[in-house]
C-alpha cells in the first residue's frame, strides 16, 4: 500500500485544500476497494505542529508528527498564506524533509501557492511549474530561475506536480487519482464531487496585474502611457524616443521590469479592458474591439483567445449575465 502524506506547514494555510484533498483521495480509495481491489494507499495528514488552528480560530487540526514518517510515496503541499517570506522562514525543517523524501523516491504535488514551498527546496530549479495567477509576480521575483507557466492548470516535472490557483486543486487531485488508480476511478470522483475533469488552463480566470514595483521610472511612464492610450496605435519606436532611450534598451528594460515585451503588455492591457467591458456592458464584440484599438476582427479574436483561452463570444457568453 502506498503512503500519501498531506503536509501542513507552520503558519496560515488554506483549510479547504487540506480537507478537500483528503476527502477525494479517501473516496477514491473506498471506491477502488468496493469494486474488488486491495486499497491503493493510506492517506495521512502530518506536520511538525501537534495542533494547528485554522480559519481564524474556527477550525483545529490534529496532524500526526511528521518526524515519525520515514518513508512516503506522495507528498501533497496545501495552499499557503501570501506572507511567503515568513512561511518559508518558519518551515525550514519541512522544506528539508520534502527534499529528502523526494530524493528517496517520493513524488510531490503542490496546490496553488504551495508551489513557493516546493520551489524553496531547490527541486524546481531550471524546471517549470504553475501557481495561482495572482501570485505570479512574487513567484518570479523570488524564484527567477524557475519557468513559471501560470496559464497551465497543472504542470508536470519529473515526479513533481504543481497546479494553478484556489479550487483548481480539485483538478490536480483528480489528475493524481487517474495516475495512481485509473481513468474510471477519476471519472467516478469527478461525478461524485461534480468537478469538470478536463480543465487544463486557468487563463479564463486570470486578471492581468501589471508589475509596477520594479523601480524603473522610465518603464513606469511607458506603462502609464500605454494604459492611457489603448484605443490608439502606439509606436514603441516613438515612445522610446520620447523617453530618451533607444528602442533596444527600452525593450530590454521593459521585459526586465514587467516580465512582458512592450507588445505583450499592450495586448494584455487591451484584453483586460475588453474582458471587463464584455462582462458588464451591452456593447457588441465589434464595438468592444474598436474601443481597445483593434481594426482587424481576426487579429482581435486571436489575441483574445491566446490570452484568455476563450474567444470573445465564448467569454461574453460565460461571464455576461444578460448573454448567459
Amino acid at each position: 500500500m502506498k503512503q500519501v502524506t498531506i503536509v501542513v506547514p507552520t503558519g496560515n494555510v488554506n483549510l479547504s485544500s487540506i480537507s478537500g484533498s483528503f476527502e477525494i483521495l479517501t473516496r477514491a480509495n473506498a471506491y477502488w476497494e468496493r469494486i474488488g481491489n486491495k486499497p491503493m494507499w493510506e492517506v495521512r495528514i502530518a506536520s511538525y505542529e501537534t495542533e494547528l488552528t485554522l480559519g481564524v480560530g474556527f477550525f483545529s487540526l490534529h496532524p500526526i508528527a511528521i518526524n515519525t514518517i520515514t518513508k512516503t510515496d506522495l507528498i501533497i503541499i496545501p495552499s499557503l498564506s501570501y506572507d511567503y517570506n515568513s512561511v518559508l522562514n518558519d518551515n525550514a525543517a519541512l522544506i528539508q524533509w520534502i527534499k529528502e523524501q523526494y530524493k528517496s523516491g517520493a513524488e510531490v504535488a503542490s496546490i496553488c501557492t504551495g508551489a513557493f514551498l516546493l520551489a524553496a527546496t531547490g527541486l524546481l530549479e531550471g524546471k517549470s511549474c504553475s501557481t495561482h495567477w495572482n501570485a505570479a509576480n512574487d513567484f518570479r521575483r523570488m524564484f527567477p530561475s524557475i519557468d513559471l507557466q501560470v496559464d497551465k492548470l497543472i504542470a508536470v516535472e519529473e515526479g513533481m506536480y504543481t497546479n494553478g490557483g484556489a479550487y483548481s486543486f480539485l483538478n490536480l487531485i483528480l489528475f493524481l487519482v487517474e495516475k495512481y488508480f485509473d481513468r474510471a476511478t477519476a471519472i467516478y470522483c469527478s461525478k461524485v464531487f461534480q468537478i469538470e475533469i478536463e480543465r487544463t488552463s486557468q487563463s479564463p480566470f486570470a486578471i492581468f496585474q501589471a508589475q509596477k514595483n520594479h523601480g524603473d521610472d522610465v518603464i513606469s511612464k511607458a506603462q502609464t502611457y500605454i494604459e492611457e492610450h489603448i484605443s490608439e496605435k502606439i509606436s514603441f519606436e516613438e515612445l522610446a524616443s520620447k523617453l530618451a532611450t533607444s528602442r533596444r534598451n527600452f525593450d530590454r528594460r521593459f521585459i526586465k521590469a514587467t516580465g512582458n515585451t512592450p507588445v505583450e503588455y499592450l495586448q494584455r492591457v487591451k484584453v483586460e479592458v475588453a474582458k471587463s467591458t464584455l462582462e458588464k456592458g451591452r456593447k457588441s464584440i465589434f464595438e468592444v474591439m474598436q474601443d481597445v484599438g483593434y481594426a482587424d476582427d481576426k487579429a482581435f479574436r486571436e489575441v483574445f483567445k491566446k490570452i484568455t483561452g476563450l474567444s470573445p463570444l465564448e467569454y461574453k457568453s460565460k461571464y455576461n449575465k444578460e448573454a448567459a
